[in-house]
């Protein structure tokens, strides 16, 4: 694309009404949003839940977007997204049929009541740093370091990919 652009990666998490499918057709409509395209995905993993206890497993991936977007508007598309796909936020880390996190845009460092970035939780999430590391292997993390010494940090086993 243009000059411009950006690259974004966007962390996506399902654990409910068929959560595959779900991640499926939430990179359909990444792919559709303005001034944006959609140039990679990572494969889709099984995870367990983060947030409180007797929910479904999760499926997640990462999406690696180019986009002209600014960062607030493009988390706006997100969230408009996730309520298309029936989002309810009802209780934090709760069953969802769809998150959409925005976790790196470029290299910036942002804070704001709405987003921080990059996202605060990546470092402690084994089910983001493993299909970060599907699209940028060497991808270097603002504030945080590299991709690979994150992981090593972290010394969680990969998730299973499906």
């Amino acid at each position: 694309m243009n000059s411009g652009h950006v690259q974004a990666y966007i962390g996506i998490g399902s654990n409910l009404d068929a959560p595959a499918s779900q991640l499926l057709r939430s990179l359909a409509r990444l792919a559709s949003l303005p001034e944006t395209r959609l140039q990679a995905s990572s494969r889709l993993y099984r995870t367990p839940p983060m947030g409180p206890p007797g929910q479904p497993w999760y499926m997640n991936a990462v999406a690696e977007l180019e986009t002209r977007l600014e960062p607030l508007v493009l988390l706006d598309h997100l969230q408009a997204i996730e309520e298309a796909f029936g989002r309810i936020r009802a209780e934090r880390w709760g069953p969802r049929t769809l998150d959409l996190d925005l976790l790196v845009y470029r290299d910036l460092i942002h804070e704001c009541p709405r987003l921080s970035l990059p996202h605060p939780g990546i470092a402690e999430r084994a089910f983001v740093l493993y299909p970060l590391k599907d699209l940028a292997p060497d991808l270097e993390i603002p504030r945080q370091g590299t991709l690979s010494r994150l992981i090593e940090a972290l010394g969680a086993p990969c998730p299973e990919a499906i």
